[in-house]
């Protein structure tokens, strides 16, 4: 197996200066630090009529780091795949993945969702139908997220303002939907919204109504969407991993393909990020050469290859004071540093740390008060280390 093409865009982004830069010490979000994993199972999250006309309860398993102590977490929420008529939240192309980010900080939910296409003599009608689904429970999920947090006394430690969706293969279909079609008009004419369980419009009515489904970034792994000309400036960040030989979904514009028939025609994960580097959005794609669809499923060396592209793209998203790193790196050697902002290295973000940094305001080379990592020391460093200010270090 051979990485071949690994394109890196970087924009600038805003950020509160909140208590969550306090995770954000090099280390959390990155590497494999806990060694435990607490996994709650079925969760009922909503409910909706499936394909089949009956009503449908919808359930999540939610990871967290055991033994830790902070509550306040991003989110990665993540949706299996199975061309929309097989698989399950406990598949093995998206447990190990829960596990492992569970064991670098996050807290990571695994959903089920409405499966089932109704009607095999018009199979593209009907994949269409059962995405919307997907797409309107992946929304009820994320809405019941920020519903526990705000009303059930937030149980998981999330923090709702950094709630990520990703997905492998169908799973990854439904959260490029989910992020990139915001207007009822890009919702293709073939699939009638008033019928039941398509009801509700983008939203869906798979539960917790009034609650945001926004996302932060998405994890797309081996998915693709109807048409990349759907995303706009301002979208959400991509990161996504496809081989290049999948014959399933193509990685770039081609047809969905089961049990090698052509079903819909659709654009993979190429021309998505085509879409984002014209429209100025974060993004990253890692190709892997000669392989075919969903590789990290059996392939450990794609497996690994696969979680690296995921997290250090995403611990720039729930942390953008984090350096740039490269999209495969060693998850289990933590780089031996301070917290973010613990310039003096004393176990403390404090008053020392500050005169340092100001004591070289300006520095270009081999600058100790880089606390943003950016090769210099300005303005974005004096922020970064006064929202951390006065926290320990873990």
């Amino acid at each position: 197996m051979k990485l071949i093409a690994t394109t890196w865009l970087v924009v600038g982004m805003c950020w509160p200066w909140d208590e969550a830069w306090a995770q954000c010490d090099g280390q959390r979000y990155r590497y494999r630090i806990f060694d435990e994993v607490e996994v709650t199972s079925d969760v009922l999250y909503g409910s909706n009529i499936g394909a089949s006309g009956v009503n449908e309860e919808l359930f999540m398993d939610v990871y967290r780091p055991a033994g830790d102590t902070h509550t306040s977490r991003p989110v990665v929420v993540l949706a299996h795949g199975g061309f929309f008529l097989a698989g399950s939240k406990e598949g093995t192309d998206v447990v190990p993945l829960c596990e492992d980010l569970a064991r670098m900080g996050y807290v990571a939910v695994s959903i089920s969702y409405r499966l089932g296409i109704d009607d095999l003599l018009s199979l593209e009608v009907s994949l269409l139908e059962a995405v919307m689904r997907g797409v309107q429970d992946a929304k009820g999920a994320i809405r019941h997220l920020r519903k526990s947090h705000a009303e059930e006394g937030n149980p998981w430690g999330i923090d709702p303002s950094r709630v990520v969706l990703g997905g492998s293969s169908a799973g990854a279909f439904i959260a490029l939907h989910s992020a990139y079609i915001d207007d009822l008009e890009e919702v293709p004419d073939a699939i009638d919204l008033t019928q039941p369980g398509l009801q509700g419009g983008l939203e869906g009515l798979s539960g917790s109504p009034g609650y945001a489904s926004e996302v932060l970034s998405i994890v797309n792994l081996c998915g693709a969407m109807g048409d990349a000309g759907w995303m706009e400036v301002g979208d959400a960040p991509v990161v996504s991993v496809h081989g290049t030989a999948d014959e399933t979904v193509p990685f770039g514009t081609g047809f969905v393909q089961l049990l090698g028939f052509p079903v819909s025609q659709v654009d993979g994960s190429w021309p998505v990020h085509l879409q984002a580097e014209a429209l100025g959005l974060d993004h990253v794609i890692t190709l892997l050469e000669g392989e075919e669809h969903v590789p990290h499923m059996s392939d450990s060396g794609a497996y690994d290859v696969t979680r690296a592209a995921v997290t250090s793209f995403t611990s720039r998203q729930v942390c953008p004071s984090y350096p740039e790193i490269p999209a495969y790196y060693d998850v289990d050697a933590p780089p031996a540093v301070g917290c973010l902002g613990d310039i003096v290295a004393n176990g403390t973000v404090g008053v020392e740390d500050l005169l340092l940094l100001l004591s070289e305001f300006g520095c270009t080379i081999g600058c100790e008060g880089d606390v943003d990592g950016d090769d210099a020391v300005s303005v974005a460093d004096v922020l970064a280390l006064l929202g951390v200010f006065g926290t320990p270090c873990f």
